[in-house]
Formats: C-alpha cells, structure tokens, sequence
C-alpha cells in the first residue's frame, strides 16, 4: 500500500510507513539522489515505466534529497518520547529529566527527537558550568609569551622582528568536549524544520565555542578520551555523535554514517538492542550471564568457501547448573522480532529459527526459547508446543512486551520467563 504524496515546502514530499511502496516520477529522482538512497540503504529502488518504486524497510526517520524529501513513518504507535527512552536504555544512558524536556514531534516525526535530546543535555551542561581548560593556540604578538614557533618564524616573518609567532596555553573552554557540542547544535539547527527548535538549538549553539566546519568534531569524537573531570559530557557527546554521523540506517546506534543530511532509524536494530539488554539485566539478577562470542557456537560445516557461518540468538543466556548438580552451563535463547506478533502467528522461518537454538543450547528437558516482539496494548503471552512423531520437540513463548511502559517495566514478562527457566532446572 502506498501513501499519499504531496508538495512540501521547497521539496516533493513523500511520506511512507516501514514496508509501503510508492512509486516518484523520474523527474523527482535522480542522479545524486540516487546515488544517496541507495547508499544509505533506507529503501529499496525499483525502476519501473511510471518512474521509480521505493519500497520502506524497517527504517523510520526523515532523508532530505535535493528534490524530494522523504519521511518513513514507523508501523507501530510508538510515542516519541517513550522512543528516547529506548534509545537511552539500549545505549547504557541516563534517561532524560521528563520535566525539563519538551519535544514536540513535528513535521519530522523521529527525526526531531535526537536534535531535541542533545539539545536538552547541552543545557545542563551550561546550567553546571562548561569545562575549561588549557588549549593550544596560535598568536601573533610583540612580545614573547608561551612558546616561541621557530618554523612559522622562520617562514613567515620576513625580517620583522617585533612580530612574534607564538603556540600558547589558553585556560579557557575551547577543548573538544565543547566544541563537540557546539558544532552538533550548529549542525542540528540547520537540519531542524520546526522554527522553535531551531531558535532553540542556535541560542544554546551561541554559549558555546565552534568550529569553522561543524563535521571536524566527528575526529575530535574519534579521538577523545573520558575521564573523572569531563565524563558528565558522555550523554550530550552521545546525541552530539548521533546528529554529526546523520544519513545511515542505523546512524542512532552506531558512531559514524554517511553525512546525507538525515535522521533515520532501523527500528529492527533497536528493538534487538532493547531486548539484548532486557535478557541480560534480567539474567545478571537470576546469577546468570550473557554467554561468550565463542561459547557453545552452532556451526555450520561444508559451505563453500571454508566459512563457518553459525546460528546465534539476540542474547544467549548462560546460566550454571544447579546447586548439587553436575550438568553443564545451561543456555537459553532470547530472540527479539520486531513485527506484529501480538495478532498474528508466528511465521514459519521464524519457528525454525528457534527450533534450531533449542536444538543447539538446550536440553531435552528444558527445550524452551523465548521470542518478544513490540506490543502497543499491552504485554500478551503465549506458548507454542512443537511436538514431532517422536514427540515433543520444543516449547517457544512468545512475548509481547508494552510499548507504552518505560523499558524495565515493560520487561516484566520476560523476566517472569526467564526466571521460571532457572527454577525449573534439569
């Protein structure tokens, strides 16, 4: 099904929920805009006599072209601030001061939360105070302060004697960490189409030191180091890092993208990060852990090409045999699928899927894997038995986490699931 599109200010709008097509005439794409579309891999592209089909994954956010702009809504009804709450959680931040925030969503949908976000953070940072510290600059001046730059002297002066180039020692608040925050606002302003925000961003952006080209703090992030001194700047550089990186698929949850003046989000990635960190947390509790990369692997041999590709779950649970027995480790397999399995079943594939790691981590007396998808009214929970002609095969819960709760409420169901695994013991 594909959604309506219309003009927009200065730009061909098209607006596209994850997994719609829709079909833009040839003269409203092509040439560089292709070239970014299929680089940040938001969409699939089809040319067809009609023009060209764009097909949604399971990507949502905002991608700004030259003659089109595209706004990929999400499926599922996820309020935008409960999405920030899940982005903090699955990135190990701290969860946002709900009374000092206002992100109004916009025209931008997702898109404008990030910017809303860092924008929040950066304000902390100058009601506490910016950190000062002593940077490096070049001078010119007549009298010898610092250190004299022998080479930039000798090249550059010409005979003139009462002119001096000097590297100094500024204590001031021009180090990395500021500037990492003040070219990301700069950087978010330009991207905003709500006139607020941007109002918003660019006053915060004045307060603090910039760079002459905003993308020179991605380095900067590259390089920097953390310590006791200026780790209150970690969530504010996180977001900062979120907005310079802009233009891949999973550009808020990885560092670094392809700079095409976008915002967009695999929900998919998140939704499996949120999970992986729900299962850990919940087995940490129970004396459990996350297993090993190279612990209990399910490998497949004979492919071509002499690679071993294996079967690995979102999160592999470990947990040690109990008291008074000799079994080994126990496994259990935790898959996150983001799709509407509160109202529909299990897909074939996905059965399979999960068969096989409880045919790999498990025993016959414990063969259970738990898959948990999104569910926007509220936790649901199921069990399917896979019995065979030589009888049972497995249990699968399917868990329906709410999409409304904050993520450690939400993940009520899945703990109730994954402690019943440990009492129930071989």
């Amino acid at each position: 099904m594909s959604s309506a599109v219309g003009a927009s200010t200065g730009r061909y709008q098209v607006t596209l929920e994850e997994h719609e097509s829709v079909t833009v005439p040839h003269s409203r794409l092509y040439g560089d805009d292709l070239d970014r579309l299929r680089a940040v891999k938001a969409v699939t592209i089809t040319e067809g006599r009609k023009g060209y089909v764009l097909k949604v994954r399971a990507t949502t956010g905002v991608l700004q072209l030259d003659r089109i702009r595209l706004v990929l809504r999400p499926k599922f009804p996820v309020e935008g601030k409960r999405l920030i709450d899940w982005l903090c959680y699955a990135n190990h931040q701290r969860e946002p001061d709900e009374s000092l925030r206002d992100w109004p969503l916009g025209s931008d949908g997702y898109a404008g939360l990030v910017p809303a976000a860092l924008l929040h953070e950066c304000r902390l940072l100058l009601r506490r105070g910016l950190r000062r510290d002593y940077v490096r600059r070049q001078r010119v001046d007549t009298a010898l302060r610092g250190r004299l730059d022998v080479e930039a002297q000798a090249t550059r002066c010409y005979g003139a004697v009462d002119r001096l180039h000097l590297q100094t020692f500024e204590y001031e608040d021009g180090g990395w960490e500021n500037l990492v925050c003040g070219a990301a606002l700069t950087v978010a302003a330009r991207r905003s189409t709500d006139p607020r925000q941007k109002r918003w961003l660019l006053d915060a952006a004045a307060r603090f030191p910039l760079l002459r080209q905003p993308l020179d703090a991605l380095p900067l992030l590259a390089r920097g180091q953390y310590t006791r001194l200026n780790n209150h700047y970690r969530p504010a550089h996180a977001w900062a890092r979120m907005v310079l990186g802009g233009g891949g698929v999973t550009d808020l949850l990885e560092p670094y993208g392809f700079g095409a003046q976008s915002m967009l989000l695999n929900l998919n990635v998140l939704w499996e990060k949120v999970v992986e960190r729900m299962a850990v947390d919940a087995a940490a509790g129970l004396g459990g852990r996350t297993a090993r990369p190279d612990e209990g692997a399910i490998l497949t041999y004979g492919v071509l090409g002499g690679s071993l590709p294996s079967f690995r779950p979102d999160a592999l649970l470990a947990f040690p045999p109990p008291a008074g027995k000799t079994t080994a480790t126990r496994y259990l397999a935790v898959d996150a699928k983001y799709k509407r399995y509160a109202t529909k079943d299990v897909s074939a594939p996905d059965r399979h899927q999960l068969l096989t790691y409880i045919a790999g981590y498990t025993d016959p007396d414990s063969a259970l894997a738990l898959v948990v998808h999104p569910s926007p009214d509220g936790p649901t929970r199921r069990v399917l038995r896979v019995t065979g002609p030589r009888g049972h095969l497995g249990r699968i819960e399917v868990l329906g986490l709410d999409t409304r709760a904050a993520p450690t409420d939400a993940a009520e169901p899945l703990r109730k699931a994954i402690a019943g695994f440990v009492g129930s013991g071989p």
